[in-house]
């Protein structure tokens, strides 16, 4: 063993001992040169760059007190600069004074000072990523009692997810003509797109005329009490989309969803297998409950066989964990999008997620946490996302049970988050629980005439819409196959509330 380490050891001599964290001394000065000599190169770089990107703790601290200098309308340079930094600082052999000279002095153009900024800044995160990376492995080897396996994985995921949106320079502002310019390139993509919609078509045409499709980015909230069919609504949608699935190849070699696309569908409430029935049961018209006792004919089993076959194409993938939290959501959301592709996302239902934070934390708080992370990660993703929500008992104690936003269960963070709320209202429901016990009865004849008013419809109230207008649509809906669709009626198809 000695002997070994004996050989071993002129071969490590000429190796260092340790690695140093990525940094590029040469970029800093140049870009700090470039601001004193000519302060317009500050505001190239001040949107993106801050002092604590800067790996030498003394550019720190000039870029730090340049900006202040700057922002106050002043001219930051080395006479400026000096009287605000310690006068004993030593660089090499250099006073401070001869080194801020020499920073200008050495100074060629401005021209290059972005590009500097970004080299800085690409540095800085290299660097935070080497400390979440050493921070993970030294919590993995000496985790606390409080910290088990999945705490720490959402908290790393938190923190590359907070660098992830942070470590930009992209954002800040852009010009009117780019706004524009994108504004001409949606209607452009919405006339090519079947149906002429600007976002992607639910596969329900009136609710689409209201909606004018999902928009990407989106935080569509649809709510509704149990028994209502918001989860067969939302399910009916993602499977249209994911069904009507259309890519088309860019000239870089990816893909985007000419028409439908991607689906992501978290089931929080019921299995895969129950999800798969269901919209095995609408798309072949047999009912699921005798699916679920097998009481079907050959010549269903036969249909139930070519739907499956045709569904397996289909881009609709579904997670079912339980108690999901928004971090290991926004987690499996991204890995699907890179790895299969993501056009819409599908949470069912808020109030079955769990929060990132403190198990101290109030319900009201987690759910704030939610529905802004929800937000976040549409926003990041670039996709709607359709997440559904409880509403409160109080609706059960009205009259009209027509639901209202004062509903929705924590509602705070919801309403204020939601870009759309939609709420799924079936009077059927409440008309059928109605019903006289002895058909003599003398209410028994208003009770039928206005059980055959509603049978069979439902209501989807549009209670927010941020670009468009609010109001009601009036749907087909087949319990014993769970869909949702357009009413044949013509003069049912729907009426308006303003």
């Amino acid at each position: 063993m000695n002997e070994a380490a004996r050989k071993l050891a002129p071969a490590l001599s000429n190796e260092p001992h340790y690695r140093e964290a990525p940094s590029n001394l040469e970029a800093e000065q140049a870009l700090l040169g470039a601001i004193l000599v000519n302060n317009d190169a500050y505001y190239r770089v001040s949107d993106f760059l801050k002092p604590g990107h800067f790996h030498e703790p003394l550019h720190r601290k000039i870029f730090e007190v340049a900006g202040d200098i700057i922002r106050m309308g002043k001219i930051a340079h080395p006479v400026t600069i000096k009287t605000f930094l310690p006068a004993e600082t030593k660089v090499g052999d250099l006073t401070l004074a001869q080194y801020l000279g020499r920073l200008a002095g050495e100074a060629v153009t401005i021209i290059n000072a972005e590009d500097y900024g970004r080299a800085i800044y690409d540095l800085a995160l290299r660097r935070a990523l080497i400390t979440i990376g050493e921070d993970m492995v030294n919590i993995a080897y000496d985790a606390p009692l409080d910290m088990p396996p999945q705490t720490q994985i959402e908290d790393t995921e938190r923190r590359l997810f907070e660098l992830a949106e942070t470590g930009r320079y992209d954002g800040g502002f852009q010009t009117f003509s780019d706004a524009v310019a994108q504004a001409i390139d949606m209607a452009g993509t919405a006339f090519e797109r079947d149906g002429h919609l600007s976002g992607i078509s639910t596969g329900i045409m009136s609710l689409d005329a209201k909606m004018g499709g999902l928009q990407r980015s989106d935080l569509i909230v649809l709510a509704g009490r149990p028994g209502m069919g918001k989860t067969s609504l939302a399910t009916n949608i993602a499977y249209n989309i994911a069904a009507a699935y259309e890519p088309e190849v860019l000239p870089d070699g990816s893909f985007k969803a000419k028409n439908g696309g991607v689906v992501g569908f978290y089931s929080l409430e019921m299995s895969s297998e129950q999800l798969a029935t269901r919209i095995i049961s609408e798309q072949t018209e047999v009912s699921s409950s005798k699916i679920r006792r097998g009481d079907i004919t050959e010549a269903d089993f036969e249909k139930l066989v070519a739907c499956s076959q045709m569904m397996q194409k289909v881009p609709l993938f579904i997670d079912q964990t339980g108690g999901i939290s928004i971090a290991q959501l926004s987690a499996r959301a991204r890995r699907l999008k890179r790895q299969r592709g993501l056009d819409v996302l599908v949470v069912d239902y808020i109030q079955l997620m769990t929060g990132s934070g403190k198990s101290g934390e109030n319900r009201v708080q987690e759910v704030t946490q939610i529905t802004t992370g929800l937000k976040a990660l549409g926003k990041e993703l670039n996709v709607p996302i359709i997440a559904l929500s409880q509403l409160s008992r109080q609706v059960e104690s009205r009259e009209d049970k027509r639901p209202q936003l004062s509903d929705l269960r924590e509602s705070g963070s919801i309403e204020q988050d939601a870009d759309v709320v939609l709420f799924v209202f079936r009077e059927e429901y409440y008309v059928k629980n109605m019903e006289p016990r002895d058909i003599s009865d003398p209410k028994y004849p208003e009770w039928e005439q206005q059980m055959e008013k509603v049978k069979g419809t439902a209501d989807v109230i549009i209670a927010k819409q941020r670009h468009g207008p609010t109001g009601t649509v009036k749907l087909a809906f087949q319990s014993e196959f769970t869909r949702f669709a357009d009413l044949a009626d013509p003069s049912f198809i729907q009426y308006e509330e303003h």
